[in-house]
């Protein structure tokens, strides 16, 4: 599972990434500060199951801080898109070929409005926020569009020559894009295209199609940067009217790095995702030091109920892809061979059985599968079992 940043130059999505984790990477002012691509680890946040189990866990990977379990997910800060990306402008043809890799994106937008289409920075409240969303849109989906027309003719007179079904030929053909026999199946049908005779599409039908597939192999929320300026909360209002199905998150990237670096230096004590943070010495402070806290506890904290980050890599992984996190464990059992109390968290695709689970953890333990116990309620469970977020199972398996 890969989590794309998208967006245009400037609009704070290195800031964005380093406040997720922490990695060092270039930030400026000015277009194009990310050439290639920032590959790190960022944290969804879980509430453990540990205090189930009157316990505290000791987390393999990832870390856990109050019974709150963070475990790694794999991010991409892609390079900065601007208008006529799908035509090779910009830094557009790397953009889309990294944007390939991702299964569920997070388009950071300058909320405040300080950055025109190119990524300029210009007085706060210069430009309107909608205007980065319905570009990028745009951009994404004439992209989709051309892979799909380039070769589309000829795919059609063969999948017809050849009496293919059109969904699995759709599927097999374009799998670069991440979209399933059973989701280019329903497209088909909720667009009431010719399943028979792809040939006969029009363009406009490839077009509504090459769209539809884009928004269910790439689903995206936004994120609302920059909240804390005076510009931001009318755009954001605007943005939530103008924009009803997608997800927006106001968020200030800023303010979550600095709290995690102050909290990293043992200034503060902060939970990433927290709506507070605690001073632990005010005396080991600067006097500038506190003012900035002083305003993003006013302007962040205090307007939005946290920062926003989290919110956002959360709702991207749990809300948009619906991921679930399941924990191994056993009934008699918590703690492996090196006395590490519930040491993993899997976050798997929604509909994962228990059999789903069982090759997860080693394909000896799928092959070999007997059954499944829900720890939590100490029962048995079948192979078809669908597991649940925050499930702790055991799997039983013959040799």
């Amino acid at each position: 599972m890969l989590l794309g940043l998208v967006g245009k130059p400037s609009c704070g999505k290195s800031t964005f990434f380093k406040a997720l984790t922490l990695a060092e990477v270039a930030i400026a002012s000015y277009p194009f500060t990310t050439i290639k691509p920032n590959r790190g680890a960022g944290h969804a946040r879980i509430k453990c199951v540990d205090t189930e189990f009157n316990a505290q866990c000791n987390p393999r990977e990832g870390f856990c801080i109050e019974h709150n379990r963070f475990v790694p997910v794999e991010i991409l800060d892609v390079a900065g898109l601007v208008p006529g990306a799908h035509e090779g402008k910009g830094l557009g043809n790397q953009f889309l070929d990294d944007l390939r890799q991702a299964d569920a994106l997070i388009h950071v937008v300058d909320a405040s409005g300080s950055a025109n289409e190119k990524g300029e920075i210009d007085k706060p409240g210069s430009h309107d926020p909608a205007n980065d969303v319905r570009f990028l849109e745009e951009e994404i989906d004439l992209w989709y569009f051309g892979l799909l027309r380039k070769s589309w003719e000829k795919f059609a007179k063969i999948t017809a020559l050849e009496h293919k079904k059109v969904a699995e030929a759709i599927a097999k053909q374009f799998s670069g894009l991440g979209g399933t026999q059973a989701a280019v199946e329903k497209l088909i049908e909720e667009l009431k295209l010719d399943a028979e005779s792809p040939i006969k599409w029009t363009e406009e039908e490839l077009k509504a199609f090459a769209i539809a597939l884009r928004r269910r192999t790439k689903p995206m929320l936004i994120a609302a940067n920059k909240c804390d300026l005076p510009t931001a909360a009318g755009n954001i209002k605007k943005l939530q009217q103008e924009f009803p199905d997608y997800k927006i998150i106001p968020c200030s990237a800023d303010a979550e790095l600095t709290l995690k670096m102050a909290a990293k230096a043992g200034l503060i004590k902060y939970v990433p995702g927290d709506k507070e943070f605690k001073i632990i010495n005010e005396s080991q402070l600067q006097p500038q030091q506190l003012k900035a806290l002083d305003f993003i506890k006013a302007n962040v904290l205090d307007a939005y109920g946290s920062t926003g980050v989290q919110q956002a890599f959360n709702a991207a992984l749990f809300d948009l892809l619906g991921y679930i996190a399941i924990f191994p464990g056993g009934v008699n059992k918590l703690s492996d061979q090196f006395g590490r109390v519930l040491p993993d968290c899997f976050l798997m695709p929604p509909g994962t059985t228990a059999l789903d689970f069982a090759f997860k953890l080693h394909t000896d333990f799928g092959k070999n599968f007997i059954r499944a116990i829900d720890v939590k309620k100490k029962i048995p469970v079948g192979k078809e079992h669908v597991l649940q977020n925050r499930d702790v199972v055991e799997i039983v398996s013959g040799k």
